[in-house]
């Protein structure tokens, strides 16, 4: 790759990791791609970009800033926590979309800058309105958001992707950068008290979209995708051991990966890939 490059300083001979990745792994459809794992150490770099899902929202524990609601139970801090860094600058954000992570939170990316991680995407799709909808209004309201949330993932995201990533990779040549992906919401089977089935499929099947959006844009800028829905089946929303919150109080909590699909979920994904 272009950006495989040597790099100037005091972790090119420790670490090859970080300038030799190319096809080290790639998860997709939640089975590995590729085998061979990155080796980190206590002298990565690693900055933590995205929206809640990086941020931690759902774990409803934000100790590490209330305002962002960035969790030391999300799957960046574990990582942090478990394989230990040099430095962890942790700037993802609720609410983040693409084009707020490129304007807000890229301050830390740096040349010595080893691993990004990044969720995001789904702001920009509106997605949690989406599916607040189809939880509380009609068919005709829930698949007409549903259908302008595709068109966007569709026509308007990748462009948005590819200036995000591009910014990423400017500022960091060397990171290795692993975009990660979201979960279906839902299992679909029976679901008591839940939404209809078909409205149901349909919110999976637009969030299959965003993940090959996600995927695609990912690999064109050289990064590694992490594709965390394998580890998701049998855990969505209406199984009988749910790894992401269902309608919560607060509000925002609401269909985002709790303390165990944080744990089990995102965690052992990026962990497959770096460690």
């Amino acid at each position: 790759m272009a950006h495989d490059r040597t790099r100037p300083n005091r972790r090119a001979l420790v670490r090859t990791w970080a300038v030799v990745w190319v096809a080290a792994a790639t998860l997709f459809g939640g089975g590995v791609m590729a085998a061979g794992t990155a080796q980190a150490s206590t002298q990565t770099d690693y900055v933590a970009l995205g929206d809640s899902y990086s941020a931690g929202v759902g774990t409803r524990t934000y100790d590490l800033d209330s305002t962002c609601q960035r969790s030391s139970k999300s799957y960046p801090a574990l990582w942090a926590s478990r394989y230990g860094t040099q430095s962890f600058s942790f700037t993802a954000c609720t609410g983040a979309t693409t084009q707020t992570v490129q304007s807000s939170q890229l301050g830390p990316l740096n040349s010595g800058t080893d691993l990004v991680t990044i969720t995001a995407g789904g702001n920009d799709a509106g997605f949690a309105d989406v599916v607040t909808a189809c939880r509380t209004s009609s068919d005709a309201d829930c698949f007409g958001k549903l259908d302008n949330a595709e068109s966007i993932i569709r026509n308007t995201l990748p462009g948005r992707l590819d200036s995000l990533y591009g910014a990423i990779r400017s500022r960091a040549p060397y990171a290795r950068v692993v975009v990660l992906s979201y979960p279906q919401l839902y299992e679909t089977g029976s679901c008591f008290g839940g939404i209809a089935l078909n409205r149901r499929q349909r919110i999976d099947d637009v969030g299959l979209i965003m993940n090959s959006t996600l995927r695609d844009r990912a690999q064109a800028a050289g990064f590694t995708f992490a594709d965390v829905d394998g580890r998701f089946a049998g855990h969505r929303l209406c199984s009988g051991t749910q790894w992401l919150n269902g309608p919560s109080i607060p509000l925002s909590d609401s269909y985002h990966p709790n303390v165990d699909g944080h744990a089990s979920g995102y965690l052992p994904t990026l962990s497959a890939l770096v460690q």
